[in-house]
C-alpha cells in the first residue's frame, strides 16, 4: 500500500504542471525579496524623507508597557523590552509591497492574455482558409470537398448552378 502511494505520489511531482509550478513559487519567492528590497530601501527613504524624515520602520504604537516611564527610540528596542507594540510601518511596507507584486503580476497575465489571443486569432484564421460551410446544411467542411460527409449533397452540382447565375 505504501509503494503504491509512493509510486503514485512520483508520477504526479513529475507531471509538468507540477514541475512548472515549483519553478513559479521558486522566482516568485526571488521576485518577492527583490520587491521588499525596492521597497525598504529605494521607495520608503526618499517617501520619508518627503514627509519631514519619518522613518517607517520604526514608525509604531506602543499598546502595552512594562514600564511606563520608558519611551523607546526603535520598535526593536521597544520589542526587546517586551513591549506590546502596533507595527503601522512594516505594515504600510507590506501593503506597498503588495501593490507592486500585484501590479507586476497584472501585467504579467495581461502580456500572457494578450499573446494568447493573439494565437487564437492565427489558428481562427488557419482554419476559415481551409474550410468552407456546405451550402445545403451549413457545416463546416474542407474547402476542396466536392461532395458533403455531413449530408452527402454534391457539391459540384451546387458550384455550377451558382456559376449560371453568375452568367
Amino acid at each position: 500500500m505504501i509503494k503504491n502511494f509512493i509510486v503514485e505520489f512520483r508520477k504526479f511531482a513529475m507531471r509538468g504542471n507540477v514541475i512548472d509550478m515549483a519553478v513559479g513559487i521558486i522566482i516568485g519567492a526571488a521576485f518577492g525579496k527583490i520587491v521588499d528590497s525596492l521597497v525598504k530601501d529605494i521607495i520608503m527613504p526618499p517617501l520619508g524623507l518627503l514627509l519631514g524624515k519619518i522613518d517607517f520602520a520604526n514608525m509604531f504604537f506602543v499598546l502595552s508597557n512594562p514600564n511606563p516611564d520608558m519611551h523607546y527610540p526603535s520598535l526593536s528596542a521597544a520589542q526587546q523590552a517586551g513591549a506590546i507594540t502596533l507595527n503601522l510601518g512594516i505594515f504600510i511596507n507590506a501593503v506597498i509591497s503588495f501593490v507592486i507584486v500585484a501590479f507586476a503580476v497584472f501585467l504579467l497575465i495581461k502580456a500572457i492574455n494578450t499573446l494568447q489571443e493573439k494565437v487564437a486569432g492565427e489558428q481562427e484564421q488557419a482554419v476559415e482558409k481551409t474550410t468552407k460551410a456546405c451550402p445545403y446544411c451549413y457545416s463546416e467542411i474542407n474547402k476542396q470537398a466536392t461532395r458533403c460527409p455531413n449530408c452527402t449533397s454534391d457539391l459540384e452540382v451546387s458550384l455550377k448552378k451558382t456559376k449560371a447565375k453568375k452568367d
